[in-house]
């Protein structure tokens, strides 16, 4: 009985230990420069923009974040940090400066997209097109 109570005991142990980890993975501060984050988006957002926006979320974003932003992509298990869920508040309380920098300089398993979205004006539609994630 007492074998079994700490076995059960241990279980539930390394349980709240897995789910507090994993908590903090998801809420590592991510702090952007002031004068990043207050830069405004110098791209309307227009169906064309959102439309080229999504093009480039699904080329480079969708394997982590997913097709639909809920972090739940093809490769997004194999990453040491759950992407971002793009459609819920934290992310989307977010300046479009903010969301900019990050696509741009990337962090850990986020990937910097200055090369591979080497214009700003795309980078830009990427972020309206994060916009219209929003749930």
């Amino acid at each position: 009985m007492k074998m079994k109570l700490m076995l059960t005991t241990s279980v539930f142990a390394l349980s709240m230990m897995s789910i507090a980890f994993t908590t903090i993975q998801k809420t590592k501060p991510w702090p952007v420069p002031d004068k990043n984050a207050k830069t405004a988006n110098p791209v309307k957002s227009s169906k064309e923009s959102i439309a080229e926006g999504k093009s480039l979320w699904n080329l480079h974003c969708a394997s982590c974040h997913g097709k639909t932003g809920l972090g739940d992509g093809s490769k997004a298990a194999q990453l040491k940090t759950q992407p971002e869920d793009m459609t819920k508040g934290a992310a989307q309380s977010q300046s479009d400066g903010s969301l900019f920098y990050k696509i741009s300089e990337g962090r850990d398993d986020m990937p910097s997209f200055k090369k591979k979205i080497p214009e700003a004006e795309d980078i830009w539609n990427v972020v309206n097109y994060i916009r219209t994630l929003k749930k």
